[in-house]
């Protein structure tokens, strides 16, 4: 196992390697609509509403896998190969990560995800919501979607880290 340059606090650590967990929810409610399930959705009329033919099916596994994939990211934040590229990237492997390339793309994702979970959320507790069949399932997909709202704040609380375990502590240094 390689360690990072400085000592990654125990907290960052920890906060990183739970990020992925705050997508997986979200991630196993969409799979219940690819193997059929409606999931209590309801369609324009009232009907459960399923996903229709392979694209559909397609679109949602994807989503599932590249959120998760985005969402592992910040782990990077926390170890080796967020300050060092991997040998195997192309054109860029075994070369210093430049800290502000990680830290301007986390910060801008950390944003760019509380605006669109505060968006996506804003009538989640009204009647003015996606139309489920009953309370239940309604429950059901926000437990599963809620744990989105921390996933910006969390990445931008690791990317604090990192910039002042990266970047300030040059600065005193010098």
């Amino acid at each position: 196992m390689s360690t990072t340059e400085r000592p990654v606090p125990r907290w960052a650590y920890l906060l990183a390697h739970a990020i992925p967990f705050l997508a997986l929810p979200s991630g196993l409610w969409r799979l219940g609509l690819v193997f059929g399930s409606s999931m209590g959705l309801l369609d324009d009329a009232g009907r459960p509403a399923y996903l229709i033919g392979f694209g559909e099916k397609l679109y949602v596994v994807c989503l599932s896998i590249v959120s998760e994939l985005v969402a592992l990211t910040a782990v990077g934040l926390v170890s080796r190969w967020g300050e060092v590229a991997p040998r195997w990237i192309p054109f860029i492997g075994g070369r210093r990560v430049h800290p502000y390339a990680a830290i301007v793309p986390a910060v801008l994702g950390s944003l760019g995800l509380i605006a669109i979970w505060t968006y996506g959320f804003r009538d989640a507790f009204t009647d003015h919501f996606i139309p489920f069949s009953s309370t239940e399932w309604k429950v059901l997909m926000i437990a599963c979607y809620l744990p989105l709202n921390l996933w910006g704040p969390a990445l931008l609380v690791v990317t604090w880290a990192y910039y002042r375990r990266r970047v300030s502590a040059i600065a005193v240094a010098v």
